[in-house]
């Protein structure tokens, strides 16, 4: 680290701060490209040092935003605008950036990539991932702005892991996995990296080595990530492929309670988990999602801040059986200024609400209109594929098995899960 009129982050761009506020932010930046645990703490400790540094406060109001942390978001937002003036042009862009995105307008913050490719906070932001919702929803466009700034970042292993997880969702697995072992053997603590190699192992189907190689990784070089939940979210999904369920309920108390949760991935692991594995065959004495409720708040299950939050507060408040708030949860995502919220949440939740009262093979049919827009709600495939699981629940429920049997089908040739045959076999008529 230069001194106060040197100051510089990981990638060469300028901090206007003092020499401790500014080593305080990039050990925060590095933590939370990394998914290390308390990031934000972090940067809030750079605040301490410098009151006035302005890219610290636009960063907790995006953390606030972007994955719960208890900041208040306006204020930070109000900081962050009102100090740039003494800002360097890139932190002045950055603030203007965040302060746009955070209002829904995604434009200043490609068009700052554009200028500033190596800004590595908003490259991860405009990518959707295990930590940011993304700044677009075509995947392509996504996968783009990664690729883009490829020749501005080399080997650095922060970015292969980055690239790594585009490979996967291109469904470019072998690519995957070896971008993904590259940047964990020069950083063995790598989040995206880690992230990435999960998903490479689910899709395709490689459960065995997946579960061992993530119960390895979690309690060895990724302890202390900020999203171990998740990771542990990863291993359950291992474990409900392979059909073993009292290896789900193990992991269930030992790792996914939602009181081990950080942010909203209460919700978004925790929640989605118990409802997957309460329709799995077989499953008995699966927890409830009270907790899961109570811990993620009213406010985040009816009035999600992205169309990812509102699938998975949509999904809650089925399982908890709560139809007046489904209902409200629909009327805001209805009326929503986000294209997604009203076009893919909104008839998400009208389809939840038919299941809920009783109308299984509408809500089946309702699901099935989805299907071809589900990925507009961001998050992963392995992720968004709730939805599919709960058409093929709701298609038994109303005694379609044929239709049950081509979707368990389709899956199936996708990748193998014992899971999955179970469940066909359940799709007979009594």
């Amino acid at each position: 680290m230069e001194g106060p009129d040197g100051c510089r982050d990981d990638y060469g761009y300028r901090l206007t701060t003092s020499a401790a506020a500014a080593e305080a932010y990039v050990d925060g930046v590095r933590d939370l490209l990394r998914l290390r645990r308390d990031a934000h703490v972090r940067i809030a400790a750079a605040l301490a040092h410098d009151p006035t540094f302005a890219i610290a406060h636009a960063d907790l109001a995006l953390l606030g935003h972007e994955m719960c942390v208890d900041v208040d978001i306006a204020s930070r937002l109000d900081d962050a605008r009102r100090l740039a003036a003494r800002a360097s042009d890139r932190e002045r862009s950055h603030v203007h950036a965040v302060d746009r995105h955070l209002q829904g307008d995604h434009a200043p913050l490609l068009t700052h990539l554009r200028t500033y490719p190596r800004d590595a906070v908003l490259l991860s932001v405009a990518m959707p991932t295990i930590a940011f919702a993304g700044v677009t929803e075509v995947p392509a466009h996504a996968w783009a702005i990664v690729e883009d700034a490829g020749p501005s970042y080399g080997d650095d292993p922060w970015y292969l892991g980055l690239l790594a997880f585009v490979r996967q969702e291109q469904r470019r697995f072998d690519e995957a996995m070896a971008l993904s072992c590259r940047a964990l053997a020069a950083d063995p603590a790598s989040g995206h990296a880690a992230h990435a190699r999960a998903h490479a192992h689910y899709e395709t189907g490689d459960h065995v080595e997946g579960l061992a190689w993530m119960d390895a990784w979690v309690v060895g070089a990724g302890a202390h990530s900020e999203s171990l939940t998740h990771f542990s979210w990863h291993a359950a999904l291992h474990e409900l492929s392979l059909g073993d369920l009292e290896a789900v309920r193990r992991r269930y108390l030992a790792q996914l309670q939602p009181r081990h949760a950080v942010g909203c991935r209460a919700l978004v692991d925790t929640g989605s988990l118990l409802f997957r594995w309460a329709l799995t065959p077989e499953a008995e004495e699966v927890p409830d999602l009270e907790d899961v409720a109570r811990v993620t708040g009213r406010g985040v299950l009816e009035s999600p801040a992205t169309p990812f939050l509102g699938l998975h507060a949509a999904v809650t408040l089925l399982a908890l059986g709560d139809l007046d708030g489904l209902q409200r949860l629909g009327h805001r995502c209805g009326s929503h200024p986000h294209p997604a919220q009203r076009e893919v949440v909104a008839p998400l939740v009208d389809a939840l609400c038919a299941l809920g009262a009783g109308r299984a093979s509408e809500a089946a049919d309702r699901l099935a209109d989805l299907a071809p827009v589900v990925w507009r709600l961001g998050g992963s495939d392995a992720q968004r594929e709730i939805v599919e699981e709960i058409r093929i629940a709701a298609l038994l429920r109303a005694g379609r098995y044929d239709d049950a049997r081509m979707v368990l089908d389709r899956r199936l040739d996708r990748r193998p899960s014992a899971r999955d045959e179970r469940w066909r076999a359940t799709a007979v008529r009594p």
